[in-house]
């Protein structure tokens, strides 16, 4: 086994919850180690958490046990010193014995009472045959001539499908157990002959259905057990970057479908909960902003779960109201702050075709490189092209002074620009009005800000490269 580094906690907000049912009895002889504590952990996406220790005696033996019942899922036993494990199945079958030396690990363990493990090694020694042989067979193509070539690609082809076909076997002869389940979950979808060389856009538009439709099945989203492994989690990321429409709606309605039958197992619906919820904190695309806050409306605002710790539900809510006030497409929320004179200046009342709204500090090392770029740009074509810039300085460590000699010394004074002090987020805050760099999502300098005619929020959070990409694309489209 590959070693790992054991984790005790899923997610640095999140509080582990147990599971309630009843009893547990795993009897683990663990040669050559005496007199040292095994730990009991099992897989959750990319996390190990452990669940149980034991300290073995002089024979090499320790009993994890409990009275609740495990979520069945693959289990890990770790070493004394916590460097390696080995992997063992635990569903129905939650009394058993487990053999095992550390010379001879995995092939050698042995079980004793747990059909569904007897079966999983017989599965793994096999694989691990086949495995090997497939592997002697791709070396020897490092060095073959163009017609061996094709002979071993052919060969290669055939035992690929002999895996296929020995994983179908193996579901088929072993219904019910945790091993089918898993192997179904593990499944790829295959493309029918017609399919596998698409020679026109239907062509490839129909393969591309059929696996997007094929893509789950055989999957329980209420099957708990498909949260302990290390494989489904990879299998969620794919079919989201792939397969899901990068869009909000068709995001949302994929998570929405997958929730509403994990809600049948609390450990299935507290993983996919987590996953999305890690996946769309911060946002990889503009449009991401959207997911997070449906994530938040409907699952966590109202009803939070119940493994929720404190700290997670503010980190939760205060993310989602930083996201709600400027989500990508809305309207961007009001700004009314001094200019130089001390004159309040509306960024609604800059009326122009474009606005970007620049988010800055006088002091930020990389806004005194930006912005000096920024305004290159518009001198040499946005300003022709009726784009406006509303640049709100905030106060942090430097003064008002330092604001004003920035703007002199970079000749930058053509801009609209107000000054955000301390005292006038201060004030807001007490007055329970959520500050511009909440409302604006500000968390770092500088932030940029692409509104349209309307003060709609048409791109937000980009370079100031992008931000003249997608002004030149919107300014193509009105042609």
């Amino acid at each position: 086994m590959r070693m790992k580094n054991w984790l005790t906690s899923c997610f640095c907000l999140l509080s582990f919850c147990g599971l309630a049912q009843t009893g547990y009895e795993i009897k683990v002889t663990f040669k050559p180690y005496k007199n040292l504590y095994i730990y009991l952990g099992h897989y959750f996406g990319k996390t190990y958490p452990i669940i149980d220790s034991v300290k073995l005696d002089n024979n090499s033996t320790g009993v994890f046990k409990g009275t609740k019942l495990l979520q069945g899922g693959i289990y890990l036993v770790g070493y004394p010193n916590r460097s390696g494990f080995f992997e063992i199945l635990i569903d129905k079958q939650q009394r058993f014995s487990v053999i095992a030396d550390s010379a001879t690990v995995p092939a050698g363990i042995q079980f004793i009472g747990s059909p569904d493990n007897e079966l999983f090694n017989t599965y793994q020694r096999s694989m691990g045959e086949k495995g090997a042989q497939i592997n002697i067979v791709r070396e020897s193509l490092k060095n073959a001539s163009a017609a061996d070539s094709l002979s071993i690609n052919q060969q290669l082809i055939r035992m690929d499908q002999e895996l296929r076909t020995y994983r179908e076997k193996m579901i088929t002869e072993n219904p019910n157990t945790i091993l089918s389940a898993l192997l179904l979950a593990m499944k790829e979808p295959v493309l029918p002959p017609n399919l596998q060389k698409p020679t026109s856009r239907e062509d490839s538009v129909a393969a591309f259905r059929f696996y997007k439709e094929n893509y789950w099945e055989g999957v329980n989203f209420w099957d708990g057990r498909l949260a302990y492994t290390t494989f489904f989690e990879d299998k969620l990321d794919r079919y989201f970057n792939q397969l899901v429409a990068p869009h909000p709606d068709s995001v949302n309605k994929e998570m929405d479908y997958m929730l509403s039958f994990a809600k049948a197992n609390a450990e299935m619906e507290r993983f996919l909960l987590l996953r999305f919820v890690n996946r769309y904190y911060s946002q990889r695309y503009m449009w991401e902003d959207a997911v997070f806050v449906h994530l938040y409306e409907k699952y966590f605002a109202t009803n939070p779960p119940s493994w929720l710790s404190e700290q997670g539900k503010k980190t939760i809510t205060d993310r989602a109201y930083s996201l709600m006030a400027n989500i990508f497409g809305s309207p961007a929320s009001e700004i009314q702050l001094p200019d130089s004179t001390g004159k309040s200046l509306s960024l609604y009342g800059l009326k122009k075709e474009y606005t970007l709204i620049v988010f800055w500090d006088p002091l930020c090392g990389h806004c005194k490189e930006t912005l000096p770029k920024i305004d290159s740009v518009y001198q040499l074509r946005w300003k022709a092209q009726g784009l406006g810039i509303y640049a709100v300085a905030k106060e942090n460590d430097g003064t008002r002074k330092d604001w004003l000699k920035f703007i002199a010394d970079k000749n930058l004074g053509h801009w609209s620009h107000v000054y955000y002090a301390k005292e006038a987020e201060k004030e807001r805050v007490s007055n329970n009005v959520p500050g511009y760099s909440q409302l604006y999502d500000v968390q770092s300098f500088p932030t940029l800000y692409l509104l349209d005619k309307n003060k709609r929020i048409v791109a937000k959070k980009l370079s100031f490269e992008q931000i003249d990409e997608i002004l030149q694309l919107k300014l193509k489209e009105k042609k």
